[in-house]
C-alpha cells in the first residue's frame, strides 16, 4: 500500500508545505535544475525517503540507497563505483546517494563521503531523526543544507486515509475509527499506512465492506494501546506519573513512566513534563532536580530511543526521592494574582534606572541604597515595592531539603527589615 500511495510528483506530497510549497526552500531547490547535498531531519514517517526519491527523479539521477543501520564502508565503496560508472558511461548520469539514519554511521564512515561530495561525484542526501548538530560530522554538515521536516498534521493523515480509500486499498471507514487511527499514527505516515494495510487484509478475510471503531479495537487492540494525544487515558496516565513523583513513590513513578513509553508516548513529551515536575514540586528544596531534568532531556536528544530513555528513568527516580517543595510555585501564582489585582503601579523613583543626565535631574535612582555597600550586603529596611502598596510575603519556604536553610535566611532578612523600617 505504501508503494501504491507513494507520491510521483512534488504536487502529490502530503505535508511539509513549509519546505515544498510554492516559493519555499526545498521546492526552489527542485526547480533550480542543480541538485545539492542536504540533510533531511525529522521524526519517522514524514516523507524523508520520498523527498529524496523525488529529487532523484527531478534530476534524472541514479538513486542509491544505503542504510546506516545495516551498511558500512563496503556499501559506500560500492556506491562510489556505481556513481563513477554512471558518470563515465555512454549516457552520463548524475547520482544521488541517500543514507537513511545517517546518524548511525560513525565518524570514519561519515568522513568517507567527503572527498566524493567535494569532487561532485555524487550528491549526498542524509536522513536522520536525531539533531544533526550532534550526530553528523561538522565537515559533512558544512557541505550540506539542513531541512527540518515536521510531523504530519491530523488533516495530513486524514488525506492519506482518503487517498487509500480513493484507490480502494481499504474499505470505507467510520469517522470514529478514522479519528482513532489518526491519533494512533501520531504524525507518522508510515505507521498509518502499515495499520491501514493490516486492516485491509483483516477486512478482506472477514469480507467486511465497512470498518467501524468497535471492529478496529477488536482487531488491533494490542497496538491501539498507543495513546490518542487528546484522549482521557493519555492525561490520566501522565497525571498518575506526576502524582507518584509528587508523592515520593519511585516504584509507582517508574511504573507509570514505562506505561507511557509502552503506550507510545513521545519521550520528548515526558522529558518536558519531568522538567516541569522539577520546577513545580521539588523547587528549591533540591535545586539539582531541575538541572538533572534538563540533563536527562539533553541525553535523550543525543541518544534517542531506546538508549536515551534510561536517562529519563534515572530522572524519574531522582525526582520521586527528592525533598518536595511547591513554595516557589505557590508564590509565583500568588504574585500573578497580585499583579492582576493591583494593576501596573509606577516604579518608585529610587528604583528607576538613570542612564542619562535628564533622568538623574528627574530624580531617577535618587536615594537608592547599593546593597553591596551595606552591612552584610543587605540594605535593611529598604522598600522595593511600589509607593503606597503594602509589601506581601509571597514566598514561604517549607522545612524540607535546602529550603530549611533558605527559610532561616529569609526569617533573618525579614527580621532586619522590620527592625530598620
Amino acid at each position: 500500500m505504501a508503494e501504491r500511495l507513494r507520491p510521483r510528483t512534488l504536487g502529490e506530497v502530503i505535508g511539509q508545505q513549509h519546505l515544498l510549497g510554492e516559493g519555499m526552500a526545498l521546492r526552489l531547490a527542485f526547480e533550480s535544475g542543480q541538485p545539492h547535498s542536504c540533510i533531511l531531519w525529522g521524526p519517522p514517517g514524514v516523507g524523508k525517503t520520498t523527498i529524496a526519491r523525488l529529487m532523484a527523479d527531478a534530476f534524472d539521477a541514479q538513486f542509491i540507497t544505503i542504510s546506516a543501520v545495516l551498511g558500512g564502508v563496503k556499501d559506500i565503496r560500492e556506491a562510489v563505483e556505481r556513481a563513477e560508472a554512471a558518470r563515465d558511461g555512454l549516457h552520463a548520469q548524475r547520482t544521488i546517494v541517500f543514507v537513511d539514519e545517517v546518524h548511525r554511521f560513525n565518524k570514519s564512515q561519515q568522513d568517507a563521503f567527503l572527498p566524493h561530495v567535494e569532487s561532485g561525484l555524487f550528491t549526498f542526501i542524509g536522513a536522520t531523526t536525531e539533531n544533526p548538530s550532534f550526530e553528523v560530522n561538522s565537515a559533512l554538515l558544512s557541505r550540506a543544507a539542513v531541512y527540518v521536516l515536521q510531523s504530519l498534521t491530523d488533516d495530513d493523515l486524514r488525506a492519506i486515509v482518503a487517498k487509500a480509500q480513493a484507490i480502494q486499498a481499504v474499505p470505507a471507514i467510520d469517522e470514529a475509527a478514522i479519528a482513532r487511527l489518526v491519533g494512533y499514527a501520531d504524525g507518522d505516515a508510515r505507521r498509518l499506512l502499515n495499520t491501514l494495510e493490516t486492516l485491509a487484509v483483516a477486512a478482506g478475510r472477514e469480507k467486511l465492506d465497512r470498518i467501524d471503531d468497535a471492529w478496529l479495537l477488536r482487531v488491533l487492540g494490542e497496538r491501539m494501546r498507543r495513546y490518542d494525544k487528546g484522549g482521557d487515558q493519555f492525561y490520566d496516565t501522565i497525571s498518575a506519573l506526576h502524582k507518584s513523583v509528587r508523592g515520593s513513590d519511585p516504584d509507582a513513578a517508574l511504573y507509570w513512566f514505562v506505561r507511557m513509553l509502552d503506550g507510545g508516548a513521545d519521550p520528548r513529551y515526558l522529558a518536558r513534563r519531568l522538567i516541569r515536575m522539577a520546577a513545580e514540586d521539588i523547587g528549591l528544596a533540591d535545586p539539582r532536580a531541575l538541572r538533572l531534568a534538563l540533563d536527562a532531556a539533553e541525553v535523550y536528544e543525543r541518544l534517542g530511543s531506546p538508549e536515551g530513555e534510561l536517562a529519563l528513568a534515572e530522572c524519574v527516580v531522582f525526582l520521586a526521592m527528592a525533598p518536595k517543595s511547591n513554595a516557589v510555585y505557590k508564590a509565583f501564582n500568588e504574585a500573578r494574582a497580585l499583579v492582576k489585582r493591583e494593576g501596573s503601579r509606577p516604579v518608585p523613583l529610587h528604583l528607576r534606572n538613570a542612564p542619562t543626565q535628564l533622568m538623574k535631574d528627574l530624580d531617577h535612582g535618587k536615594g537608592y541604597r547599593y546593597a553591596h555597600d551595606e552591612v552584610g550586603g543587605v540594605a535593611a529596611g529598604e522598600n522595593y515595592w511600589p509607593t503606597g502598596m503594602t509589601p506581601a510575603e509571597l514566598y514561604r519556604p517549607v522545612e524540607r531539603g535546602l529550603e530549611i536553610r533558605i527559610a532561616e535566611r529569609l526569617r533573618e532578612l525579614r527580621r532586619l527589615n522590620h527592625q530598620n523600617s
